[in-house]
């Protein structure tokens, strides 16, 4: 599903919320698809589902954001998280600082527990 939009209709959205991949950071949607292993084997590596990323090339502050990545390896930005206060974004940078990839960087271990309680998603 592309252009959830606002953080409302994500909350609506347990179709979404359940595929989100909340241990996957932008660096890895760049990653080889295929893989030849010592034995001469391909592994095939399919990425689905969504990713919560804050992004600094964005007009203004840096703000997060919600990208949908399909298995036929086609991604967009669906949504953008404005609710997500302003702190928790600083500190996942300063926190990820070593981790920025063109710009964006993952989310924090304080904005995935603000994130799943806001979305209603128990462990």
């Amino acid at each position: 599903m592309f252009g959830i939009g606002s953080f409302d209709d994500l909350k609506k959205d347990s179709e979404v919320c359940k595929d989100i991949l909340w241990n996957l950071e932008p660096k890895h949607l760049m990653d080889p698809k295929y893989k030849v292993t010592e034995s001469g084997n391909v592994e095939t590596k399919i990425l689905r589902g969504y990713i919560f990323y804050i992004d600094t090339m964005t007009e203004g502050k840096p703000a997060l954001f919600l990208m949908c990545h399909t298995t036929m390896g086609y991604a967009e930005t669906v949504a953008r998280i404005d609710e997500i206060p302003d702190e928790f974004i600083s500190e996942a940078m300063l926190e990820n600082k070593g981790k920025e990839y063109f710009g964006m960087y993952p989310i924090s271990k304080k904005m995935t527990d603000w994130l799943k309680k806001e979305l209603g998603i128990k462990e």
